[in-house]
């Protein structure tokens, strides 16, 4: 990796009044908690880290193959594999909070109740945001996800709220008929923030051993193929709601994270990309504010929300 040429244009952005050096963070569930990616470059070059998902206890995940390729993208059903809210803040914290970078811990959880008490905990530890993840399955709505309902997203974002003591945000499902709905009621009940979107459901079938491909016969799809998605509901939900936005989805390039902060988005992350190079968090940063200084703007936070719609 190059390094970095010294730009004009300002990259700093506040999202939720956490304020960061740039405006590009890495997805959770595609960096852990950082350690190996240190290895290739200084995490203080990123604007923040979406950490791997947080459960109250720890959990092995799905039974593999739980992850495959598919055209312009791959499918997951890793199962949420991570240590435990506890283990992350006694040995991942403290080693993330070396580095001048904004800390988001992503949570998911079966009940609101499980949401609140790890609100609590992470707030305590000093994350500076936390990232609800709402496609859960909520146990006590017979397994029905939170993000499908407006009730039930804002239920758990009131709880969130309520334990919480600092930014809250709330990582929507796209897997939904009306993604403003879901926003709407989201922003209503306190969120702080909005991160969008997660993963499509996507299922892919072994024509030879007519098997699903993954174990749990479907799992999310992500990758550059869910941009158009990604960008088409950030545009829709960031005029429905007022609260600022981290875009994300298919984001390889500068020109993907300029056309989904023009719909709308304060900052954006970059997930898949990582895994088939490390250091693409790193060109998105370098060829956005290329982009930026290209078109005039003297900060790259003036991309947000500069969609020209065509009238109708």
């Amino acid at each position: 990796m190059p390094d970095q040429v010294k730009s004009p244009v300002d990259q700093s952005v506040t999202l939720a009044g956490v304020r960061m050096k740039n405006p590009v963070v890495v997805a959770s569930g595609t960096f852990g908690f950082g350690r190996e990616y240190g290895e290739f470059y200084n995490l203080e070059e990123l604007g923040g880290i979406c950490c791997k998902g947080l459960t109250p206890a720890r959990r092995e995940g799905n039974p593999p193959p739980r992850i495959a390729e598919t055209p312009m993208g791959i499918l997951n059903s890793v199962g949420l594999q991570n240590p435990g809210v506890d283990a992350f803040i006694a040995q991942e914290l403290p080693e993330l909070k070396k580095h001048d970078l904004a800390i988001i811990a992503n949570i998911s959880g079966n009940t609101p109740e499980e949401y609140g008490e790890m609100c609590e905990k992470l707030s305590q530890a000093g994350v500076d945001m936390i990232e609800v993840n709402i496609s859960c399955p909520n146990v006590k709505a017979g397994g029905l996800a939170y993000g499908t309902r407006p009730e039930l997203a804002a239920e758990v974002t009131q709880i969130a709220k309520r334990h919480a003591t600092v930014p809250v945000m709330v990582k929507l499902s796209p897997n939904v008929t009306d993604i403003t709905e879901i926003a709407r009621a989201v922003e209503g009940a306190g969120a702080d923030a909005l991160s969008l979107i997660n993963t499509l459901r996507g299922m892919r079938i072994d024509i030879n051993t007519r098997r699903p491909v993954l174990h749990m016969n479907t799992g999310g799809l992500s990758g550059p193929a869910v941009l158009p998605v990604a960008v088409r509901m950030v545009w829709e939900v960031a005029n429905a709601v007022s609260i600022p936005i981290l875009g994300m989805g298919g984001v390889a390039k500068g020109e993907d994270a300029a056309q989904l902060m023009m719909a709308g988005a304060c900052a954006v992350a970059v997930g898949t990309a990582c895994f088939a190079d490390p250091y693409a968090p790193l060109k998105v940063r370098d060829e956005l504010a290329e982009i930026a200084c290209r078109l005039g703007h003297e900060r790259v936070s003036d991309l947000t929300g500069t969609v020209q719609p065509w009238g109708n």
